[in-house]
Parts: structure tokens; C-alpha cells; sequence
């Protein structure tokens, strides 16, 4: 699965860019979010990527930060809402105001994204909120913190108990690396 690309930055549309990596240009579709924060035509790009697979077709969706692919996952995981209305539910403003319309259960600015009609509001509410609630949480943590606590929840654990095994194998280091920080927060997981 393709995670992350880089590359330059080949062609820029509102829905869509394509990234030259090694001269294989990728196409990636965007929320306008990610299309706004990306630099001019023919720079250097780094995009968080989310592979999408069906039987008929493979499609990369990109983001310009973790927490905007996170929020990208954790909205396709509701009945109803597949890549492209997550990626629209994304377009209709910054992860901070999306976030905050989920956790106060804000139906009429959900409801005011294009293709949200007020049972998908509902559900986004319904399924995501307590889900939200530590969001702001996890968005502090460090970018090798957050890839850690993502690969120990890949692993089965729940958020709170990986969580705090993260916090007790960091330990006072200030920026350890994936790879020892992963390996302590596994040793406390399955010491018990």
C-alpha cells in the first residue's frame, strides 16, 4: 500500500494532483483543504496518502496532514460514506471546525456539506463523537508518537490501553525513534 509520496508536484486542480516521483506521476485526489495548503506547480510535495482498493479500481487520496487523513479514515468507516463524500466532507472546512461541529453535534453546519443529508449528519454524530473526544489528543502528540499509537491500534489494542503504554514507554525521552519507541510500548503490551 502506498502511505506517503514524494515528489514534485506535477499538476494542481481543485479535486485532483499529480505527483512525479521518480518520474511515475501519481494521481491523488485532494480535498480543497490539501489543494490550498500545497505549494505552486513544479515544487517539491510531500502528501500523506490513503489507498483506496476495489475490485475495479485503485485510488490514491492525499492529505496535507496526518490528522486530515485520520479524520479521511475514520469517516469512511460509517455506513453511507465512501472516498469520495469523505473527501467532499473534508472540503467543507478545516479539521478543527469539522471536529468541532462532531463533537457538538452541529446537524445544520454537517448538513450544510454538499451530499450530507440530515441521516448521514446523524450518523457522522452518532458514530464519531466519542471517537473525537481524545482526538485533540492524539493530534498533539509527536508525528512518531501518532505512528505509533496507529500501528499498536493496527495491532487489536484499544486506544486506552495503547495509549498508556505509549506514555510509559516514552519515559522522559524527548523525540525517540519509531522503531525503539514501538518496541518499548510493546514490551509493556504484552509484559501485561
Amino acid at each position: 500500500m502506498i502511505a506517503h509520496l514524494r515528489g514534485k508536484l506535477m499538476q494542481k486542480d481543485p479535486a485532483r494532483v499529480i505527483v512525479d516521483v521518480n518520474g511515475i506521476g501519481y494521481e491523488v485526489y485532494v480535498p480543497l483543504t490539501t489543494f490550498t495548503a500545497l505549494p505552486e506547480t513544479g515544487s517539491d510535495v510531500s502528501i500523506d496518502i490513503h489507498t483506496h482498493v476495489r475490485e475495479d479500481v485503485i485510488a490514491l487520496y492525499g492529505f496535507s496532514t496526518r490528522r486530515e487523513r485520520m479524520i479521511f479514515e475514520k469517516l469512511m468507516t460509517i455506513s453511507g460514506i465512501g472516498p469520495k463524500l469523505a473527501v467532499t466532507i473534508l472540503s467543507g472546512g478545516s479539521v478543527e471546525e469539522l471536529v468541532g461541529a462532531i463533537k457538538r453535534s452541529d446537524l445544520a453546519r454537517l448538513t450544510a456539506i454538499p451530499g450530507v443529508g440530515k441521516k448521514t449528519a446523524e450518523r457522522i454524530i452518532l458514530e464519531l463523537k466519542d471517537k473525537f473526544q481524545d482526538f485533540t489528543d492524539a493530534a498533539v502528540k509527536s508525528g512518531v508518537e501518532a505512528d505509533v499509537m496507529s500501528a499498536l491500534e493496527n495491532l487489536g489494542f484499544s486506544r486506552g490501553i495503547a495509549d498508556a503504554a505509549l506514555k510509559r514507554a516514552i519515559d522522559g525521552d524527548r523525540d525517540p525513534a519509531f522503531d525503539l519507541l514501538f518496541k518499548r510500548a510493546l514490551q509493556i503490551l504484552t509484559k501485561g
